[in-house]
């Protein structure tokens, strides 16, 4: 999953400048069917026509002096749209509401190859600059490619699903005891009420194959044959979902940090503790060889201490960090929330993000005063205050909305006791519950793989947030797919974010010629 900071980061660490291209084996994609097979969307396609013959209305991306997204849009020659598209496509002369995508025109248009989609994530996360921040790794490729991006319904500035709630998108700790555990439990259960009190007639088409129906709309009004899609996380989740439903109408895929279907739910983290706790243990031996900077501990061991330290004092009374107007009390279900959302980058600069904020953490334990970076201050106000509500409603309703989730509390307590032994820290928050035990059941069945897709799948092996194995079950249910394994990273989200120039390569020589490599590979940290 991508969480607020996390995007932030990667944003940061997009490799600017990578060296030159590799040499790569290439085997010639299949080719093209002499027509496109029907699409397998089991929803209606009769009265669509309206939606995918509708004309953009092209226009400047920028809504207002302060709006930095819009005016980089703009500064970059991106123009943005507003694409309607049926609320219920089972009902598509009923209720509507509109998709914001954004584009970055091809420059190299002599050899301009099409569009490409390009989907960060989350779910619920915009996307319309995503971009502004591929592009670079891509290189030439880039000026051959149209880029788009795409608020996914309910996102952004599309239309919104916002519940009211109190806090950001991600888990929150259910602590060491029953009473924390409780605790959680009435907090899932009263963002699912909010979500039905505000939101009850969206809610049911919040879902992922809902998102890809508005994909393949986007592809028609874009004028496109075929689409070529990028996706990140939860977007390879999405990707899936499109090939699947709409066979022939994508061109190149690459799915990164990709989603097993079969295991996808709304329990994503579960049985990630292993690849956490080595990416905990690594962060916390880089951490150690700066106590100079970060005064942490000297030791991998020390700085764990110290950090336990720090969860036990908010356990006892919140801690407070920053200043006004940005300040914010923090218990035993948000330190351990915070340090998981930062440990999925493990490149210099996210590491040194997050010494930097538990550093911050450690000072407000021991009752000194702490002054919030900026940036610190938006992740705060993004994951536990009421600013982050349109992410983690829209989040939750597509988790939600795709996959039903176990409605027994004690389902939750039993896998965190088992779970709390071997991984103490973790347990509490991958095995708690969410407020997908009190949803309402999802309309449509879940997504299951039946067509072969050539795609390109990106993985590391010590992935925090989609465990390796995911990837590799992805890559034989798709027997034509290659796999692009980055071994020893504890990374979630490889090309363009690490600044892996074999992977980054190999992705871009495939966006290029279309021509998958010959066989799997493994590219070294």
């Amino acid at each position: 999953m991508t969480t607020p900071g996390t995007a932030t980061r990667r944003a940061s660490a997009m490799a600017l400048a990578l060296a030159a291209g590799l040499t790569t084996a290439l085997a010639a994609a299949p080719p093209a069917p002499a027509a496109p097979p029907p699409p397998t969307d089991t929803a209606p396609t009769a009265g669509l026509g309206r939606y995918h013959q509708q004309r953009p209305h092209w226009h400047g991306c920028a809504r207002a002096t302060d709006d930095e997204t819009g005016r980089a849009l703009d500064t970059a020659g991106a123009r943005c749209a507003d694409v309607t598209v049926p609320l219920d496509y089972s009902r598509p002369r009923g209720r509507t509401i509109t998709v914001a995508i954004s584009r970055l025109k091809a420059t190299d248009t002599r050899h301009r190859i099409g569009s490409l989609l390009i989907n960060p994530g989350g779910p619920g996360g915009p996307a319309l600059d995503i971009g502004l921040l591929v592009r670079p790794a891509m290189k030439e490729t880039g000026a051959r490619y149209d880029l788009i991006g795409m608020d996914p319904r309910f996102t952004g500035r599309s239309t919104p699903l916002d519940c009211g709630l109190t806090s950001g998108p991600g888990l929150l700790s259910a602590g060491p005891d029953r009473a924390g555990f409780d605790r959680q439990t009435a907090r899932a259960k009263d963002v699912a009420q909010r979500c039905r009190t505000t939101n009850g007639p969206l809610l049911p088409h919040a879902t992922t194959r809902n998102t890809a129906r508005d994909i393949d709309v986007v592809r028609s009004v874009l004028g496109e044959r075929k689409i070529s899609y990028l996706g990140f996380s939860y977007g390879t989740y999405l990707g899936t979902a499109y090939t699947q439903m709409f066979p022939g109408r994508y061109d190149r895929i690459v799915l990164d940090s990709a989603l097993d279907p079969d295991r996808y739910n709304p329990r994503l983290l579960k049985g990630a503790d292993a690849e956490n706790e080595k990416a905990y243990d690594d962060w916390a031996e880089w951490t150690a060889a700066r106590d100079s900077t970060y005064g942490l501990g000297r030791t991998r061991a020390q700085v764990r201490a110290t950090l336990d330290d720090v969860i036990a004092a908010s356990a006892r009374q919140p801690l407070t960090i920053g200043t006004a107007p940005d300040v914010f009390r923090l218990d035993n279900s948000q330190v351990p929330a915070l340090l998981f959302t930062e440990l999925a980058d493990e490149t210099e600069p996210a590491r040194a993000l997050l010494a930097e904020h538990m550093a911050l953490l450690a000072r407000a334990a021991e009752g000194r005063p702490t002054t919030l970076p900026p940036a610190f201050a938006a992740l705060m106000r993004g994951v536990f205050t009421p600013a982050g509500s349109p992410v983690a409603s829209a989040q939750t309703a597509i988790l939600c909305g795709d996959v039903a989730a176990p409605r027994d509390p004690e389902t939750y307590w039993h896998d965190i006791e088992n779970g709390r032994t071997a991984h103490a820290l973790f347990a509490p928050l991958t095995e708690s519950i969410t407020p997908c035990a009190f949803w309402d059941r999802p309309r449509e069945a879940p997504l299951r793989v039946t067509h072969d897709t050539p795609a390109l799948i990106v993985a590391s092996t010590g992935d925090p947030r989609v465990p390796y194995p995911h990837s590799a079950t992805l890559h034989n249910h798709l027997p034509s797919s290659r796999l692009l394994t980055l071994d020893g990273a504890n990374q979630h989200a490889n090309y363009a974010v690490y600044g892996n120039t074999c992977v980054d390569s190999t992705v871009n020589s495939y966006l290029a010629t279309g021509r998958l490599p010959a066989h799997d590979r493994t590219c070294a940290k």
